[in-house]
């Protein structure tokens, strides 16, 4: 069987057809991308393989800072925001693999001894050493379905530092020591301390949906993921997306509930240094952290592949693919990621600006916009109606918390 109808772009290798919507939406039965995969000869990446590659793109550093949000949103409100954007990212995934269907969108990728002692100790410098010995060498693969295997170790990572955060709620008293020694702890006698609370709202509480956003935002590697999944359709795309976005609302809830109740109106914006403060040298804790960092260094081979394919279709798309090009674009982008790793003074500030600007435009206006502009729906239909909520939840609530963040900024 030809594949449809369409042109396919070999520097860029998205296979972009030129069905009408209602052809396009009767490919459910034939998937849309099953005729390409099939001309490349390959079955395609798993269901789990893809359901680890779109929880590595949705889980990352966001984890960190989500116990920080439920100190000053409290226990019932974190819950209630927390599942209000995991379902509104969920639908909005919908819309877009409904637009992939109508537009006709998918294809594949082708082709001093003091310093000596204490390196590994040292977060920069293990941060470049990983970045060019794992992320790099990652970055440069041309397809996306062979990192789900680092994907899963990801995920593996990630369910680690849940684990060790409910451990060690058991280890660190309430009230918190004043101050700490290797003899002796000095207590509060603030007992109110130690009393979670289900509703709270603060200044603070202006980083919580941008922060909820920043940690489920996995759009924009939606497209790749869905090219190389096996057997791929809408519905079985739909089941990968809902099946990552529930494990990690699950794993997110788990590890902010833990650290906000070993640490309660103490906890810090970035959840690992309360445990560097008060566990300064528990082995598990260094783990932990290295864990981490892994898992968050893995997950930029993933969202650094729609990254870089955006920047060639802008930039290059009318030259044959190269290698050279292939590198140097991938070694440029990691050289800023790491950069900005290093740099940046406070997570809290990237995920404030970049979950109420980037991430919410990502999450709930584009896929919003797009579905209304592209869809031959009447205007009164189910989606067409949630395309305008999704779109006017996002131009207010990333309006509105964007204001407050510098307006906090300003009186600091």
């Amino acid at each position: 069987m030809e594949p449809p109808c369409g042109s396919v772009n070999t520097e860029q290798g998205w296979y972009v057809s030129a069905q009408q919507p209602e052809e396009a939406a009767a490919e459910e039965s034939s998937p849309l991308l099953s005729n390409e995969l099939h001309r490349q000869g390959s079955p395609g990446v798993s269901f789990g393989f893809s359901v680890f590659n779109l929880m590595n793109a949705i889980m990352g550093s966001g984890i960190l800072g989500l116990a920080f949000v439920m100190a000053n949103t409290g226990i019932l409100g974190f819950s209630f925001l927390l599942l209000i954007v995991a379902l509104l990212a969920s639908y909005s995934v919908h819309l877009l693999l409904s637009m992939c269907v109508q537009t006709g969108g998918g294809g594949r990728h082708h082709n001093n001894s003091e310093y000596w002692r204490s390196w590994y100790l040292n977060g920069q410098t293990l941060l470049t050493i990983i970045c060019i010995a794992i992320v790099f060498p990652l970055a440069l693969l041309p397809k996306i379905g062979f990192l789900g295997y680092t994907s899963s170790l990801s995920f593996f990572f990630m369910v680690f530092f849940a684990l060790v955060v409910i451990i060690k709620k058991w280890f660190i008293p309430c009230p918190l020591p004043l101050n700490f020694t290797e003899e002796y702890f000095q207590i509060s006698n603030a007992t109110d301390d130690c009393k979670p609370k289900l509703f709270h709202f603060s200044k603070e509480s202006a980083y919580a949906i941008p922060t909820m956003a920043f940690s489920f935002l996995c759009h924009t590697s939606i497209l790749p993921i869905y090219c190389e999944l096996q057997s791929p359709s809408k519905k079985r795309m739909q089941n990968v997306t809902n099946t990552a976005i529930a494990l990690s609302f699950l794993i997110y809830f788990i590890s902010a509930l833990f650290g906000y109740l070993t640490f309660y109106d103490k906890v810090e914006s970035e959840l690992l240094q309360g445990y560097s403060k008060y566990l300064p040298h528990d082995l598990i804790v260094m783990t932990v952290k290295l864990c981490i960092l892994f898992a968050v260094l893995l997950t930029v081979p993933l969202i650094h592949f729609p990254a870089r394919k955006a920047l060639m279709m802008v930039f290059f798309s009318n030259f044959p693919f190269s290698w050279i090009r292939h590198c140097l674009v991938t070694l440029a982008l990691n050289i800023i990621i790491v950069l900005l790793a290093i740099y940046v003074p406070d997570i809290r500030n990237v995920f404030g600006v970049v979950g109420s600007s980037t991430s919410t435009c990502l999450i709930f206006v584009f896929p919003g916009l797009f579905y209304l502009k592209l869809s031959r729906e009447d205007f009164l239909s189910q989606k067409k109606l949630g395309a305008c909520v999704l779109l006017v939840f996002g131009i207010l609530v990333g309006s509105f918390s964007l204001a407050l963040i510098i307006l906090d900024w300003i009186n600091k």
